[in-house]
């Protein structure tokens, strides 16, 4: 599968408890980290889900 890279842009402090754990899920552990994860449908529908909070990295 494709890989993208994705960066954390904003704070989850303020959001749902289903956002928090939607960003823990995908591997973000603190603010500015940008990760390499594979394109899968589970990993685009929580990027959906948080699409506010990342980017992705060109």
């Amino acid at each position: 599968m494709a890989k993208i890279k994705i960066k954390q842009e904003k704070s989850g402090i303020h959001t749902t408890l289903r956002q928090k754990r939607t960003l823990e899920a995908l591997g973000f552990s603190k603010l500015n980290q940008v990760l390499e994860v594979e394109a899968t449908p589970q990993i685009n529908g929580m990027l959906e889900k948080v699409k506010h909070l990342v980017s992705i990295v060109a």
